[in-house]
């Protein structure tokens, strides 16, 4: 992640011997003795969420023996529009791991947001290149003065300035955390021009995609970071605008509608006023969605293998087409990926 090498690199130049550690692919994490350590935890927001990959990774942390200090920094999705910096918003992606962490003893010394270019390039094309040079020259500026501030043991608590628009949209933190998540999961597919070189395999940080009649399956551990789409050399996978969009439709206008009637046959629980009703009405949803859209995908998957399908895929995928631009960050070199998998 480069907001953590970032802030190593200006560590290290000023003479205090810093280092990272990615957690992609963890499973059994040895953690060093911390006492008289600066922690720093960055990660990306997912559904103004911490990547629930992370979230794992904190709740398995060991509690603080000592009195030690770290400090959050979540990336979001930024955006420039002319000359003007949007900046995304965290949700509970702060929130969480601050609540967690101090539970385990640590003191959070610094809360920082930082918003880097928007990847999510299922629902908007890669931004321009730049755009992107100068979201991170921003985003460069704003570690150093970071870092300086880390260095010279000062507080501040920059994630608390969008507080209150981060507890409004802490519904749909929830709501993506426990259903949406597994919805986009099964969002992705590989078209023929897979030739199965492997990187989106080898490169997935939480080991969600295999092989399945011989095409890339994803699996309900995908966390949507659009690592496998934003490094295919081949453009080969996709999101499937033309099948999930009518599918969810399907599933809120019709199948939704049809359980409601259904559960309401055995109880009146769900139509009760207030916030029962609303938990109902929630809950069913979810329920009707999950049971729908996990299926249709394995339907579609093995469908895949006829070419009329597939084209049909292809074809009504807007990633598809060569105007949806890819994403990727400033340096990055796919053929390196080729010859030094991880």
């Amino acid at each position: 992640m480069n907001a953590a090498r970032w802030i190593a690199e200006d560590f290290n130049s000023s003479g205090i011997e810093a280092s990272t550690h990615s957690i992609d692919r963890f499973e059994h994490t040895e953690f060093p003795d911390f006492q008289n350590c600066l922690l720093g935890f960055c990660f990306p927001t997912h559904g103004f969420n911490p990547a629930p990959f992370m979230l794992k990774f904190i709740w398995k942390f060991p509690w603080a023996r000592h009195k030690t200090h770290v400090f959050l920094l979540n990336t979001r999705a930024g955006v420039k529009i002319r000359k003007a910096f949007i900046p995304g918003l965290s949700g509970l992606a702060q929130i969480l791991p601050a609540l967690i962490l101090l539970i385990k003893g640590y003191r959070i010394r610094y809360m920082q947001p930082l918003d880097l270019p928007s990847n999510w390039i299922s629902i908007h094309p890669g931004l321009r290149e730049k755009v992107v040079k100068s979201i991170y020259s921003r985003c460069r500026a704003i570690i150093n003065r970071m870092s300086k501030r880390l260095l010279n043991k000062k507080r501040r608590y920059q994630a608390f300035w969008s507080l209150p628009f981060d507890i409004a949209v802490s519904p749909i933190s929830v709501g993506y955390y426990f259903i949406g998540r597994y919805g986009l999961a099964k969002t992705f597919y590989a078209t023929k021009d897979c030739n199965q070189c492997n990187i989106c395999i080898d490169n997935c940080p939480v080991k969600a995609i295999s092989y399945k009649r011989e095409h890339p399956f994803w699996s309900y551990r995908c966390e949507s970071c659009m690592r496998c789409m934003n490094l295919c050399p081949e453009r080969a996978i996709q999101t499937s605008h033309g099948y999930t969009i009518p599918l969810w439709w399907a599933i809120t206008a019709l199948a939704y509608p049809f359980m409601y009637r259904e559960v309401n046959k055995w109880t009146d629980f769900f139509m009760q006023e207030g916030v029962l009703s609303s938990f109902g009405n929630i809950l069913i949803q979810g329920i009707a969605f999950l049971l729908l859209s996990i299926p249709a995908y394995f339907v579609a998957h093995y469908l895949m293998k006829l070419k009329l399908i597939e084209r049909l895929f292809r074809f009504s995928s807007l990633t598809y087409y060569k105007f949806w631009r890819r994403y990727k960050s400033p340096g990055l070199k796919v053929s390196q990926l080729k010859k030094d998998r991880i």
